[in-house]
């Protein structure tokens, strides 16, 4: 007779990887919304992809700036902002999940949004 485990994934299931990149896209979030620095107007960390040897980890955002506009390549203002805030981001990754190596943290505007936008407006211009 087998054992089941119910609602319990085995590792094999959900790879060390995937549960990192959802770990680390708590914490960052958590520790951007602590943060009050108009820079980054309002900001969401869409997702982090780390590497398999765990030395660098990407984080796609989208940000919307005060006057509405989306963010949808590196402004110089947000970028500037994320690198004075990276070396807290990394300090509260390195206490929370309790990984011997704290990935180096390096952020890139998630562009999916606005692509998925544009075709939908393109897609609505050939229908009419």
């Amino acid at each position: 007779m087998t054992r089941r485990h119910r609602g319990h994934s085995t590792a094999r299931e959900y790879p060390r990887t995937a549960r990192l990149n959802q770990l680390l896209q708590e914490i960052i979030a958590e520790e951007i919304e602590r943060v009050e620095d108009d820079r980054l107007g309002f900001f969401t960390v869409v997702a982090v992809e780390i590497d398999g040897d765990l030395g660098r980890a990407v984080v796609w955002y989208s940000a919307v700036r005060e006057d509405g506009t989306t963010v949808t390549e590196p402004d110089e203002e947000l970028v500037e902002a994320l690198e004075e805030q990276r070396r807290s981001l990394q300090s509260a990754i390195a206490r929370q999940a309790r990984m011997k190596r704290t990935p180096e943290l390096v952020f890139r505007p998630d562009t999916v949004g606005p692509q998925a936008e544009r075709l939908e407006a393109i897609l609505r211009d050939l229908k009419e």
